[in-house]
């Protein structure tokens, strides 16, 4: 009997990774390439002058990666035990820099992925519902008004994106929603709350605040530490986790209503739980980086491009596609203009704008899924 049960074990497993493919393996692997030598060059420079030698081996000193009162420390927070001042450097201010970079990259990737199922609309972003223009103007609120609470912007940038959310859905409320209602809705926010912005600017008479507020709405990873890596790190497995296990529903939204009504789908509850899930993850990206722009809309289309439309590898894909598109464009907003560092949700726009500009030429016509 044990003889028999042994193959239908292997052929269980074989099912359950049955969608793992060449084409999702090789994005993987060439993507965590990019995050790789990206990573690397970014911990390499700085105001410290150190050889990238030097900056390597400081990344994989042992007595670092093998020391489980320093990884403790930079993961709970807590004191940082005794280390060179190159191991200090490049772990305790080089290295979360890259971390949050990867991280905001995996989450705005599937939160933008989510959100192309949840309306069906290749052109749908995490900040499509109102998620980025809610998000900036409690940042604005909170620096301009507020000044006294600016400890707690992150905060008020996520709990504002939520807000924003909730309101476009109350507005595209009629006895249910539909895709076009709520992308409808979220563009009708969205004009309101950037006007709000701009009203806001006019009323902060320091240059450090404007500035200081241009960072967060622009989208900057200047000045991030392992504060900001403990801040997302846990959403970011609840998101992609949730994402993970709400594929079949995502891939059963791209059918239509009638046809997910037929499957038996509650399709509001499924629409509204699954866009909860790319706000949770849209909204951690916020609190730590501000508004990076074009990662959400673009990286779905390039994996959809390189694996196909089946939810399991898309996800899977923007989970390592997404860390490499941010961390290489912080390297280039960082060093490009050195000294001076722009924001890197610059460099992702101006990745983002000729992307899209050369799909049109391409396809001809894009919209919905």
């Amino acid at each position: 009997m044990a003889g028999n049960e042994h193959p239908n074990a292997t052929v269980d497993s074989d099912r359950r990774f049955a969608w793992v493919d060449g084409s999702l393996v090789t994005l993987c692997l060439a993507s965590l390439a990019i995050v790789v030598l990206a990573g690397l060059v970014q911990v390499s420079f700085g105001a410290y002058s150190m050889s990238i030698t030097q900056a390597w081996a400081a990344v994989f000193n042992p007595d670092v990666i093998l020391n489980p009162n320093a990884l403790s420390a930079f993961l709970l927070g807590g004191e940082i035990p005794e280390m060179g001042r190159r191991s200090l450097i490049v772990w305790n201010i080089r290295l979360p820099r890259v971390l949050v970079g990867a991280f905001v990259g995996m989450n705005l990737a599937v939160s933008g992925a989510i959100f192309q199922a949840v309306t069906r609309n290749e052109l749908a972003s995490p900040f499509i519902l109102g998620v980025s223009s809610g998000a900036g103007l409690a940042i604005l609120l909170t620096l301009v008004v507020f000044s006294s609470f600016s400890a707690f912007v992150p905060l008020f940038a996520a709990v504002g994106g939520a807000i924003a959310f909730l309101i476009v859905y109350a507005i595209a409320w009629q006895g249910g929603t539909s895709p076009v209602r709520l992308v409808l809705a979220g563009v009708i926010v969205d004009m309101v709350f950037r006007s709000l912005q701009q009203g806001l600017f006019f009323f902060a008479d320091d240059l450090g605040v404007v500035q200081e507020a241009l960072a967060w709405t622009t989208g900057s990873l200047t000045g991030t530490d392992w504060a900001q890596v403990r801040i997302i790190l846990p959403w970011t497995i609840v998101a992609v986790g949730l994402a993970l296990i709400g594929a079949r529903q995502l891939n059963v939204l791209l059918l239509g209503e009638q046809t997910a009504r037929s499957l038996g789908m509650s399709v509001e509850r499924v629409r509204f739980a699954l866009a909860a899930v790319a706000i949770v993850a849209a909204a951690a990206s916020v609190a730590v980086a501000g508004i990076v722009g074009f990662v959400g809309l673009i990286v779905p289309h390039i994996v959809r491009t390189i694996v196909g439309s089946d939810y399991k590898r898309l996800v899977v894909g923007c989970v390592f596609a997404g860390p490499a598109l941010v961390v290489a464009a912080d390297v280039g907003a960082r060093l490009a203009l050195s000294p001076v560092q722009i924001p890197v949700g610059i460099v992702t726009g101006l990745v983002g704008g000729p992307y899209f500009l050369y799909l049109m030429r391409k396809k001809g016509s894009i919209g919905e899924i």
